[in-house]
């Protein structure tokens, strides 16, 4: 078994675990659902992580949420990906444009990392900038645990031609370790930046942390590339 794998920042070589340890790992504060079970899937923002959740100014969500199985084996990857970091105008990506998938965890001391990948299906250029949205849910589509958090940093827009992909961290402590009340999801709704739509992605990597003593999941900005 090689070293294990850790995530670029966005702005430095650090690891996304790294960027973690800086935050501390917040008690969690409440369930995101409502009182019949629905899912309030939180939308993607283009913000900063000390913004609420952007609403899409860009007109009404296009396209139904399409889904895509998750792997926890390796993606490949995207040593020559045009997608690139940009500060210029664009298209943003709209979720009907978008597939989402979880790239090879990445373990570190005490954590488990994830790459959430999005990548470009369509047949024109567009951009992403910002967080993406996230939830667990079971079987019935209840979701399990509170939202994400996001770590702090800053959003650049990353351009996306077709069959391109960004990508964003997933990270939080690891259960056994934290002791941390769990819960086994069926899937990962993923909701790409300044979109409502979301994406569902089987999830396969075993019980995740939903209340307790850190129990706090994170999320980073996305990026270019794939994660991996």
């Amino acid at each position: 078994m090689g070293p294990a794998r850790v995530f670029p920042s966005l702005h430095r070589a650090t690891p996304l675990v790294g960027a973690v340890a800086l935050l501390g790992l917040l008690t969690a504060c409440g369930g995101g659902g409502d009182s019949t079970g629905a899912v309030q899937t939180p939308a993607g923002t283009g913000g900063t992580a000390t913004s609420p959740a952007a609403t899409d100014t860009g007109g009404p969500p296009t396209g139904p949420a399409s889904s895509e199985p998750g792997t926890t084996g390796p993606p490949s990857v995207d040593t020559t990906s045009p997608a690139t970091q940009s500060g210029g105008p664009g298209t943003r990506c709209h979720t009907s444009q978008l597939r989402a998938s979880i790239g090879r965890p990445s373990p570190g001391a005490g954590q488990r990392n994830f790459p959430i990948v999005l990548t470009n299906t369509g047949d024109h250029t567009c951009t992403v900038r910002g967080y993406p949205g996230a939830a667990f849910v079971d079987a019935a589509g209840k979701q399990l645990g509170p939202d994400p958090k996001r770590s702090p940093d800053t959003p650049t827009t990353v351009t996306l031609t077709p069959g391109s992909s960004a990508w964003a961290g997933l990270t939080y402590a690891s259960p056994e370790i934290s002791g941390a009340r769990t819960a086994l999801p069926k899937s990962l709704l993923v909701t790409p930046p300044d979109e409502r739509d979301s994406l569902k992605v089987a999830w396969t990597a075993g019980e995740v942390p939903v209340a307790g003593n850190e129990s706090s999941v994170f999320l980073t900005v996305v990026q270019p590339g794939t994660g991996g």
